[in-house]
């Protein structure tokens, strides 16, 4: 159900999923991965009744913990190749990218 930063940020680069950002509005001010969507209730509702159900999805949070949550709530509506991305950006900071700020 998990997926590593590095495994992420090829995905990325090749286009082959939809990211998604669960953290708060705050929190992406902080710090956020080009190519991330912020996540709202009004966008939970598009992706529920209308992407397609085989939609690559990662969830990312700050630490992986709310993104596991996210994925689970995707899966349970249907969406089969939904991962959280494992340690969160705080982990993608460290390892990925290290401009992105850690907070």
């Amino acid at each position: 159900m998990e997926v590593e930063p590095a495994e992420v940020a090829r995905l990325l680069k090749d286009k082959a999923i939809r990211l998604l950002d669960v953290r708060t509005a705050g929190e992406y001010e902080i710090a956020h991965i080009d190519g991330g969507v912020l996540v709202d209730q009004a966008l939970v509702d598009e992706i529920v009744t209308t992407w397609p159900k085989e939609t690559e999805i990662v969830t990312m949070c700050h630490h992986g913990i709310r993104s596991l949550d996210a994925a689970a709530f995707l899966r349970a509506h249907g969406f089969p190749n939904v991962r959280s991305m494992r340690g969160g950006i705080e982990l993608w900071s460290s390892t990925v990218d290290t401009k992105v700020p850690r907070y």
